[in-house]
This record gives structure tokens, C-alpha cells and sequence, in this order.
């Protein structure tokens, strides 16, 4: 006769299993941790173009918000939420970018508490702690370093994406209206969030929700689709082609879906968004009749249809690595297929260990996450330039901002507003001098070419003006024949030509009108006056 295990027994695994799962939410929190540090420390001034070019559209010269213009099109697309946003930063907030991206990141934490709110109750709290690990490392992944460090992408993205996992993890419940309202939201925001209100109807499809349901749903994503494609101004996006180019917009839709695996490599994103797809057809037929993965098939099918958008939207012969879907932000498109493949995976194969369970998620989650480092890289490098508009808008250097492509009539607004930098928080970094201040050019130290150079030609007020130095100074001063700085410049930036290195590069910007000027670089309070360059850098 076998004897039955003592409480006391079983006690030891009860509490390795709990340790366990301990540990896999610890191991959950690393990425989210991380994204919202990498927001917190963004630059202020990192808003985008597009920024600039909503808050110009829906406010007036006294900075009042003109609502009719909240629902036009931007991109061509809706950008009702966003726009909403983008004025509450700048009203309430200055227009501190970081306010956006520790939004994002909010959100983002947002999505992955609707994706686990979709698991299954059948699994272990084991294999659920591991699931939400893998979720976490996926969707906090660095491959999206440019909408934690660049809130103006992060914000047109994610909430469009946000509110039609919300759709979908409400109709996986079979709610009717918060998934009706969600998708609204959804449809309002982005067009991510077009393809909503269908997600819903699918999903109320597999779930054998009753027929009136999947028909109002459905009916409701086509009034929304049919309500955009004949209002929607003629005309392809920003860059993009207008070719039929099928084989180039396959290939934008397969590296989205698997850009998690690539850093900068386009074929090896397209190979990995084929077994993705391939994956998720196969687990999708094999468990369609189980109610329990009705919302991640909707999942699955969101992700590809976001690719598909990308495709169809954004396809260009410019883009960086000769495919669209490698960039940063659309990362998100491959984050939603791998999660749902996850999750459906572990319900065809329930017969799986939880240690292989565990060890395959930690193993995908890590391996993802590195290789998204390159990309993080070069996010920060295609930004680093962004931090001389706040100069340029102060200084009101039209030129420049042509050339960062700001459209210069938002400045009265964002005056009226006290966006920076129009408040008291801007400044040029110099630890002292400021826009006005008079310098004392006896004091300042000539710098020989070999140390650093000015390498626009003839450079004036209103202009854009580079050059190098290998100081790493705290600031570039600009000033004009009397020494009065009337502009100022960033510094560390990546190397703009070979035989710089990378760091030594900085660009400045200075009030038009002021002539021929000086430019200095200061550091720890000591002036370097840099010369023009004797030959083309």
C-alpha cells in the first residue's frame, strides 16, 4: 500500500513553485523597468516634425484649440487621440517630450495588461507567470527604442494599438459595448486602429457570439473603412511609392512581422515573418474551435493586418536598409504576431513541460532583445539632431527650420502656449550664458584646426552651421559683431563625414538678421573660438 504524502511534504514544492513564479515577474518587470528609464532620461526637446506640424494645424495664434481641425487627417489618416495629446502636452505640460514617451510606455504597460487579461484560467499560474514574462520582454522590447526616447511617433502608434487590444480582450469575453467603444477609440486614433471594429467581429466569430454581433461589428468596420477611403485626400504618404510594386510591399509586410528577429538585416526579417505566418496558420487551424484562443487568433490576425497598412502605406525605395518594416517603431507589428504565437502554441501543445515552456520564452525574450540593440543605436544616432530645434524655434531660424522640417507659423501658438522653449525652462546648456548675454571676446581661447573647426562656409544668423571639435564641450556659443549671443548649438552628435569621429560633431543655430558671426564652444566656463575650416570638410 502506497502511503500519501504529508502536508509537510508537499509544502517544499508548494514554495518552489511560488518562488517561481516570484522570480518570473521579476524577470517581467527588467524590460519595462528599462523602457521607462530610457523615457524618463529622453531629451525634452526630442518631438518630431509632425509635432509641430498638428499643433500649428489645431490651434490658433493665441494657442487656443481649434476643434474642427482635432478631426482632419494627418498622414491622411485619422488623429483625433493623438492630436488631443499632443496639445495637453503642450498646453499643460510645455511640450516636454517626456511626457509623451512615459506615456507611451503607460500605454504599452496597458496593452500587455489586456493580453494577460485574455489567458486562459485553465493554465497553471506557472505557465501563465511565464507567458506575461515573455509578453513583457516582447512588447518592452529595444527593437521600440525610438517611441521611448521620441514621444511624437509613440503616440501616433500606440494608441491606436493600445485601444484595439482593449476591443479585442473585450470581445473575448463577448462585451458587446466596451468593445464597440474601444474600437471606436481605435478608429479615432490612428490608422492602426482601422482594422478594430473587424478584430471585434472575428473574434465574436470564433467565440460563436450570436449572429447580430459579428454582423454590427462587421458593418461597423466597414462604414468606418468605406468613411476613410472617400475622405481620405488622394495621394501617397510621406516618401512613399505609388507603384503597384507587389514583390517590395510583400516583402514590407513579411519584415514587419518578423523584425524582431533582425536588427538591420531585411532578408533575414522577411524569412522570419514568413515562419511567423506559417506558425500562426498552423496553430490557428488547429485550435479555431476552442473558445479559449478566439482573441489571440484576433491578435494574430491584427498583427497582420498592420502589416498589410505598412505595406500598403509606406512602402519605399528610401527607406533605411531598403525595407520600411525595419524601422523601429513598426516593431510593435511583430511583437503582437510572436506574443499571440506564443500563447497559441502553448494551448496546441499543452502536453509541453513548463520547464521547456519557461526555457523557450526566456531564450526568445533575451535573443529578441539583443538583437534589437543595433537598432536601438541607430535610433539615437537618427534623432540626435532634433535637440537643436528648440534653438531654432527660439532664435526663430527659419532656415533651420525648414531644414528640421518645422513649419515656422507654429511659433506664435507655441508662444502663446509657453511651449518650450518659449518658458522660462529653456536654455543653451552653457552653465551661464544665455541668449543676450555679451561676451568678452579678450577672454576667449583661439582653437587651433587640429582641435575643431567651423565647417560652413560664410556662416551667419538664420542658418544652419556645423563643425567639429574634439573638446566635447559643455555647449556651442554663437555670437554676433557686437558679442552678443544670439544663438547656440548642440554637441556630441554622430560623425557627418569620414576622418570625424563619431561625438566630435556639433550644429548651431543663430537669430537671422545678425550678420557675420562668432562661434565659440565652451567648457567648464572657458571660451575656444573656432575658425572656418581652409578647405571643404
Amino acid at each position: 500500500m502506497t502511503a500519501l504524502a504529508s502536508p509537510a511534504a508537499a509544502l517544499p514544492a508548494v514554495r518552489r513553485l511560488r518562488a517561481g513564479v516570484v522570480a518570473l515577474a521579476a524577470f517581467a518587470a527588467v524590460p519595462a523597468a528599462l523602457a521607462l528609464w530610457t523615457a524618463l532620461r529622453a531629451p525634452r526637446a526630442h518631438v518630431l516634425l509632425d509635432y509641430w506640424h498638428v499643433l500649428a494645424k489645431i490651434t490658433d495664434d493665441r494657442g487656443h484649440l481649434v476643434l474642427d481641425q482635432v478631426f482632419t487627417y494627418h498622414l491622411d489618416q485619422p488623429f483625433v487621440i493623438p492630436s488631443l495629446l499632443f496639445y495637453a502636452d503642450a498646453a499643460w505640460f510645455g511640450g516636454d517630450n517626456r511626457v509623451l514617451t512615459v506615456l507611451t510606455v503607460a500605454l504599452v504597460a496597458g496593452i500587455l495588461a489586456c493580453l494577460y487579461s485574455m489567458l486562459p484560467s485553465s493554465l497553471s499560474p506557472q505557465r501563465k507567470a511565464a507567458l506575461a514574462a515573455g509578453m513583457s520582454w516582447l512588447l518592452f522590447t529595444s527593437h521600440l527604442a525610438e517611441i521611448w526616447l521620441q514621444g511624437t511617433n509613440g503616440i501616433s502608434w500606440i494608441p491606436a494599438v493600445f485601444f484595439t487590444v482593449l476591443a479585442a480582450s473585450q470581445a473575448h469575453r463577448g462585451h458587446l459595448w466596451t468593445a464597440a467603444a474601444a474600437a471606436l477609440l481605435a478608429s479615432l486614433s490612428f490608422g492602426a486602429g482601422l482594422p478594430a471594429f473587424f478584430v471585434v467581429a472575428a473574434i465574436f466569430l470564433l467565440r460563436h457570439e450570436s449572429r447580430a454581433k459579428t454582423i454590427a461589428m462587421a458593418a461597423a468596420g466597414a462604414i468606418v473603412l468605406a468613411g476613410w477611403l472617400l475622405t481620405k485626400p488622394s495621394g501617397a504618404q510621406s516618401l512613399a511609392t505609388t507603384a503597384l510594386d507587389p514583390d517590395g510591399r510583400l516583402s514590407v509586410a513579411a519584415a514587419a512581422l518578423g523584425s524582431l528577429w533582425s536588427g538591420d538585416h531585411a532578408v533575414t526579417a522577411v524569412l522570419a515573418g514568413a515562419l511567423t505566418v506559417a506558425l500562426l496558420t498552423a496553430c490557428t487551424v488547429t485550435v479555431k474551435h476552442d473558445p479559449r484562443a478566439a482573441g489571440w487568433i484576433g491578435i494574430a490576425g491584427y498583427s497582420a493586418a498592420l502589416a498589410v497598412l505598412v505595406a500598403l502605406g509606406r512602402t519605399s525605395s528610401l527607406a533605411p536598409g531598403g525595407n520600411i518594416g525595419l524601422i523601429s517603431r513598426y516593431a510593435i507589428v511583430s511583437t503582437l504576431a510572436l506574443t499571440a504565437l506564443l500563447v497559441l502554441a502553448t494551448l496546441v501543445r499543452p502536453q509541453w513541460s513548463l520547464t521547456a515552456v519557461v526555457v523557450g520564452i526566456c531564450a526568445i525574450s533575451l535573443t529578441t532583445h539583443a538583437i534589437g540593440g543595433a537598432k536601438a543605436g541607430l535610433t539615437r544616432r537618427g534623432y540626435a539632431p532634433l535637440a537643436l530645434a528648440p534653438i531654432a524655434l527660439r532664435t526663430e531660424a527659419t532656415s533651420v527650420l525648414d531644414q528640421l522640417h518645422i513649419q515656422p507659423h507654429v511659433i506664435p501658438a507655441a508662444k502663446a502656449l509657453g511651449t518650450y522653449p518659449f518658458n522660462p525652462r529653456f536654455t543653451l546648456g552653457c552653465h551661464g550664458p544665455e541668449l543676450g548675454t555679451t561676451i568678452n571676446p579678450a577672454t576667449a581661447t583661439d582653437l587651433p584646426a587640429a582641435r575643431g573647426v567651423i565647417t560652413s562656409r560664410k556662416p551667419v544668423g538664420g542658418a544652419l552651421i556645423t563643425g567639429w571639435t574634439d573638446l566635447h564641450p559643455d555647449c556651442v556659443l554663437v555670437t554676433d559683431s557686437a558679442s552678443i549671443v544670439t544663438g547656440g548649438g548642440i554637441t556630441g552628435l554622430p560623425s557627418p563625414a569620414p576622418g570625424i569621429p563619431d561625438g566630435n560633431a556639433w550644429q548651431a543655430a543663430a537669430r537671422p538678421g545678425s550678420g557675420p558671426v562668432t562661434v565659440y564652444a565652451v567648457l567648464g566656463g572657458r571660451f575656444y573660438r573656432l575658425h572656418e575650416s581652409a578647405a571643404p570638410q
